[in-house]
């Protein structure tokens, strides 16, 4: 899993374009199949997207999702865009992030009516927590116009299915309103989108910007209004999602290093012992020697950066003979080291940052060794003291 990748996909280019504002340095990711992903970063963070755009529907949407997840094998999915709201409670503008998701157009015809018989995705629960914690927080969005409000994120049932839902009328918006109604908003993707992260063990969420009513007043010059602002309300809380989720990853993978390190040092000892007898050293003075008492050496310098990363290059190569790091992530591991390294080397005034975001996205790849976590960590402290 690629810890410090998140997948970013829409199904609109207005929604893409909100998106992909917010990355810097977008690079064309083609999958054999003539799939295109852009792969970039946040703006001023570590936190890489591959961002796809799926086209309508609950079906495109599941092959595109499954495409990503085995191309990128991501921390999460994300599936970002605007939706109509289908009750009160969601304004215009306002972020809806689904707690779980109805695939609404499941159900049996009877002479006495359509039953539902939908099926029904909950949203991981880390991500619920999360998305949560950054709307208590709320300082995600983007500056408000001032002819608008701040927009607030809300919280319960999205509702997907295959048709674009404007009315309060008709038959179908009548039975969805009354066999759904605690669902906030209602589209065409979600239901492909969480299933696939269902059946490749990916967390998934839904994150829409209300941009009509779905009640018969949407129009092509409304659309034109809030459209593009509930795409970028959608798109700001997102990425802030996206930079949250990543840093967690990174934080639990530096954890489980220290409580690696730690059972390292309670198992190896020092003995200074031998043959009965103690073993010890007098001097008066010590000088120009070093003493390492259960930690490696510091790196203190650029040869010793680019020694240290030729051995994290042949710790990489032993793990990958041995199986245990499978091709796609040594590949892009080896990238992200042949980066660091070019960096360093090159002692500009932005050579330093961009060797140590090229470490950090390094440590994200190879957060299941916590050996090589623990080895890295020093290094990308040494690559910040290098400007």
């Amino acid at each position: 899993m690629s810890k410090d990748l998140v997948v970013i996909l829409t199904a609109l280019n207005l929604e893409y374009q909100a998106v992909r504002g917010k990355l810097a340095g977008p690079r064309s990711h083609l999958h054999e199949r003539g799939t295109r992903f852009e792969v970039g970063t946040v703006q001023g963070t570590s936190c890489r997207v591959a961002l796809g755009l799926t086209s309508k529907g609950n079906h495109s949407a599941a092959v595109i999702a499954e495409r990503a997840i085995q191309e990128f094998s991501p921390a999460a999915v994300l599936f970002v865009g605007v939706a109509g709201a289908l009750w009160d409670t969601a304004r215009l503008g306002d972020v809806v992030m689904a707690t779980h998701v109805y695939a609404y157009h499941g159900g049996t015809s009877e002479d006495d009516g359509l039953k539902a018989r939908p099926r029904v995705w909950e949203a991981a629960h880390g991500i619920s927590q999360l998305g949560s914690h950054l709307a208590r927080v709320n300082d995600w969005a983007d500056e408000t116009p001032a002819r608008g409000r701040t927009p607030q994120v809300r919280f319960g049932a999205i509702a997907a299915g295959e048709i674009v839902q404007n009315s309060k009328i008709s038959a179908e918006a009548r039975w969805i309103r009354q066999h759904f109604n605690d669902a906030l908003a209602i589209e065409m993707e979600a239901a492909g989108v969480a299933q696939a992260g269902h059946l490749n063990g990916a967390p998934v969420a839904i994150i829409r910007g209300i941009s009509d009513r779905a009640d018969g007043t949407k129009s092509s010059a409304k659309d034109r209004d809030w459209q593009p602002r509930a795409a970028a309300n959608a798109a700001a809380f997102a990425t802030r999602l996206a930079v949250e989720l990543v840093s967690e990853q990174e934080q639990m993978a530096m954890s489980q290093a220290d409580r690696a390190q730690t059972s390292d040092r309670r198992t190896a000892g020092v003995s200074n012992t031998a043959n009965g007898s103690t073993v010890g050293i007098m001097a008066g003075s010590v000088k120009e020697s070093s003493v390492y008492v259960h930690g490696a050496p510091r790196t203190t310098g650029l040869v010793d950066l680019v020694t240290e990363l030729e051995g994290i290059r042949e710790h990489l190569n032993r793990l990958h003979a041995e199986g245990a790091l499978d091709d796609d992530t040594n590949c892009e591991a080896r990238t992200e080291l042949d980066a660091a390294r070019l960096a360093a080397q090159e002692n500009t005034p932005g050579s330093s940052r961009a060797a140590t975001m090229a470490l950090k996205r390094l440590r994200g790849l190879i957060a299941d060794f916590p050996e090589l976590v623990a080895r890295l960590a020093p290094l990308v402290v040494a690559a910040g003291d290098l400007s």
